[in-house]
């Protein structure tokens, strides 16, 4: 599968700066490589690409192990705000990074409109 990294970075930056309150986004692969991103200066796309596999495999083994059954999201919650781990098919999952102001129905709004067009740019 041929993957336009810059279409995704595109979709992020639009997602980024177009909804309140998000700081930073990323795409990565299952396995940890960073697919694309739009993340705070100071981040490093690799290590927030591993980081984010290791906490889908985690979600997963837990949700297996809990009879939970698929994971749809994984959401970790913080002092300066949260982090919400979104599978986006077989071969991507979208990370976003947001502050404790955000409204968490318009953001998972936004995710979900965000989801279906990196979707389209991942066929």
């Amino acid at each position: 599968m041929a993957i336009n990294s810059q279409k995704l970075g595109h979709i992020l930056q639009n997602f980024v700066t177009a909804t309140p309150d998000v700081q930073g986004a990323a795409m990565v692969t299952p396995d940890g490589l960073p697919l694309a991103s739009s993340l705070p200066s100071g981040m490093d796309d690799e290590r927030v690409s591993a980081m984010s596999a290791a906490m889908l495999s985690l979600g997963e083994r837990i949700g297996k192990e809990l009879v939970r059954g698929a994971i749809d999201r994984i959401y970790v919650e913080g002092d300066e705000g949260f982090s919400i781990l979104t599978s986006c098919g077989e071969d991507a999952v979208f990370l976003v990074l947001a502050s404790r102001a955000a409204k968490q129905g318009v953001l998972m709004l936004e995710i979900k409109r965000t989801l279906a067009e990196l979707k389209s740019a991942l066929l």
